[in-house]
């Protein structure tokens, strides 16, 4: 049985809405094979943008910018370099935005907002706020993600959320803060206008300098709001769920905000109180105090159905939920919310209780699909247990059926987890699960024994394997579960889709994750200084995450699986089956010089990292490694996953890159550390340097 749910009186498709599917249906009746392959020969473009984090409302990272083309590709060189040391930027965590002949990205800390010249690469302006103590608490300063964008009395203007929990608005072209947005923030050195306190709006006590008390929680934001038919919603994140030992935290809301005036226009309570839907959802009164659960990762939207979704994470804390029994909605669901009131349309929870830190940490993909004979508005959901969900996204039913399995209870004291966790039928997982007969290594005997010998200290097995705690009856230093937290799929390679075609491009990884999980007591002394705890809450978990324990190695160095330890798969969301499956970048050279595999052919195992992708008409882009660590972007053949070409980059590549043609050159943009580094097919016009 599924658990989903869904609210009546949605609005029915609108009329442009269906001439738009009626008109893709037309030319999704073409082969795939054959319509990607026509593709290449669309006449060069002279602008194309890059609106949203994700390249549209969507969120899916396609551009139908056509001047790349597999013939060419092998032609790219480095144009410019943008670097953000100034703004003492370091991870490369944001996608840039090209609006209107500029690019607009964060960068740094502060989250300062930046408007770039598309061309050369020089810093057009800068903003930032002035500092706060709420700033400097923030644990995802640097996380930023990117801006959102909207046109207002037919002015562009960007959005920014902030470390400390403000919403920016400002003017597009010159980066002034927008006139009449927001109200004065009581904070000396504040600008007038064009700032939104929203600590105000979340319904706790508060400080405007110092923020919410630490003994009642944190609220942050990690990645950009989004602006829905001049609606601002806005997500927001707390502390790392691996980083706390005490129950309590603040739930993160999520708010809304008319674009113009900053106005507050709704909230809806991601911990459901008392009479509103979910609510028994949370046994023992566990939603008095227990938070977390939010929107860290980006969301996506559907202007036309007025619905905005929303990827979120687990309820405070993780790997350990005693003190929390129950389903605990809506932690690790998809939510569909009307982006006018905030009413929910729908739900599904893809983790029941979840003590995995199995949190949704990439925006869900939108793509109108051939469903038994129907075009049907699709919204699908990678996460790091390498599933796929896949609905439709007016409704909220899944497009093929999600079984609830038993899964594997805890052991640990005072935790009682779900009997069953949702396992969709179709598309079938992208990656491993679990750690069986089936994935384990098996380059030779030898090697399979050695991996098994290791792993006689562990407790492991299928999918859901519950954390352990040290001292247990088992006599295991403690739990593998695989997928870990790190995934199957991440923030570091958001999936892409192809709107023509209704494929969707997954990269993802095979690795497992072990938590030391340890008494209250002793896991709360990580966070003890002079000063007293840095930790929130007051009352400490009977068991949390302690120190110490460290990953088994695997044998001579090597993993545990088979490979690939990273790929890209493409599904064909039309009929819910896989298409083809590569591995990400090359071998590496400490791997394929491995002493034990000498003389074995082992093939392409994938460099083991994510990969940042972007599609186009003509090509799937993505960035990794060759076998001697050389960073390189490489073009593939979207319809068979064929390598069509590489190009060495001047630095490793995070997060997701993006495209944009502006006058006629086609510009692909790396995050790589705290630079900008865009490629084109003629090479450098100038090299900015910052500011």
């Amino acid at each position: 049985m599924t658990k989903l749910c869904v609210e009546s009186g949605l609005t029915r498709q609108p009329a442009s809405k269906r001439w738009r599917s009626l008109t893709k249906s037309i030319v999704r009746a073409l082969p795939i094979g054959l319509l990607l392959a026509s593709t290449a020969a669309v006449q060069a473009q002279e602008e194309v943008e890059w609106v949203h984090l994700g390249g549209d409302f969507d969120h899916t990272r396609y551009s139908p910018a056509t001047n790349i083309t597999a013939d060419n590709f092998g032609e790219l060189q480095e144009a410019w370099v943008w670097d953000g040391a100034s703004f003492d930027a370091q991870s490369g965590r944001a996608t840039p935005s090209f609006i209107d002949g500029l690019l607009y990205t964060v960068a740094g800390p502060r989250r300062n907002i930046v408007a770039i010249d598309p061309v050369t690469g020089e810093t057009e302006w800068s903003y930032h706020l002035p500092n706060t103590p709420r700033y400097e608490y923030s644990m995802r300063a640097d996380y930023g993600k990117g801006i959102a964008y909207n046109v207002v009395d037919g002015k562009g203007v960007v959005y920014v959320s902030t470390p400390g929990f403000f919403l920016i608005a400002l003017d597009a072209k010159t980066g002034a803060p927008l006139e009449g947005f927001g109200k004065r923030v009581p904070i000396d050195t504040f600008p007038e206008t064009g700032v939104v306190d929203m600590l105000a709006d979340l319904g706790h006590e508060y400080d405007p300098y110092e923020g919410i008390p630490k003994e009642i929680g944190y609220i942050t934001t990690s990645s950009p709001p989004i602006v829905v038919n001049d609606v601002i919603v806005v997500g927001n994140s707390a502390e790392q769920g691996y980083n706390q030992s005490r129950i309590e935290n603040v739930p993160g809301d999520i708010l809304a905000y008319d674009s113009k005036t900053g106005d507050f226009l709704w909230k809806f309570n991601v911990i459901p109180r008392p009479g509103e839907f979910g609510h028994e959802t949370w046994e023992n009164d566990a939603w008095q105090y227990t938070g977390d659960v939010s929107s860290w990762a980006p969301m996506s939207a559907d202007p036309e159905l007025g619905l905005v979704y929303i990827p979120t994470n687990p309820p405070t804390i993780d790997f350990y939920g005693g003190f929390r029994p129950g389903d605990g909605l809506f932690g690790t669901s998809l939510l569909a919310l009307d982006v006018k009131t905030g009413e929910r349309k729908w739900h599904f929870q893809m983790v029941h209780h979840d003590v995995w830190n199995y949190d949704t940490p990439t925006a869900p993909v939108l793509l109108d699909v051939m469903h038994e004979g129907e075009m049907i508005p699709a919204v699908a959901q990678v996460t790091k247990q390498s599933f796929t969900y896949a609905f439709n996204r007016e409704t909220g039913e899944p497009l093929w059926p999600i079984e609830e399995r038993p899964v594997p209870q805890s052991n640990i004291p005072g935790e009682k987890l779900s009997a069953t966790q949702p396992f969709p039928t179709k598309p079938a997982p992208f990656d491993i699960q679990g750690l069986n007969d089936e994935n384990m290594i098996d380059f030779t005997p030898e090697l399979r024994a050695q991996a098994l010998e290791i792993l006689e200290e562990w407790d492991y097995g299928p999918m859901f394997q519950p954390p352990l705690h040290r001292d247990n009856d088992l006599g295991k230093r403690g739990a593998l579960w695989c997928p870990g937290d790190v995934g199957g799929v991440n923030i570091s390679g958001p999936a892409a889709g192809d709107p023509e075609t209704g494929i969707l491009y997954v990269t993802s990884l095979s690795g497992c994750t072990t938590r030391p999980v340890v008494p209250g007591e002793e896991a709360d002394l990580r966070y003890m200084t002079d000063e007293g705890t840095y930790t929130t809450g007051t009352t400490i978990s009977q068991y949390a995450v302690g120190t110490g324990g460290g990953f088994p190695r695997g044998p001579q160095g090597l993993s545990f699986f088979k490979p690939p330890y990273s790929r890209i798969t493409a599904i064909d969301l039309n009929t819910g089956e896989h298409l083809w499956m590569i591995p990400v970048g090359e071998t590496p050279d400490r791997i394929k010089n491995n002493p034990a595999l000498e003389g074995i052919d082992i093939g392409n195992t994938g460099t083991g990292a994510h990969a940042p992708m972007t599609v186009t008409k003509n090509l799937l882009m993505y960035a990794s490694q060759t076998s001697d660590g050389t960073p390189h972007l490489f073009a593939v053949d979207k319809a068979t996953g064929r390598q069509l070409g590489k190009v060495e980059v001047p630095a490793n590549s995070r997060y997701g890159m993006m495209t944009y043609v502006h006058k006629g050159e086609q510009y692909v943009v790396l995050q790589t550390g705290s630079k900008l580094t865009a490629m084109s097919l003629h090479g450098p016009a100038h090299v900015g340097r910052g500011h």
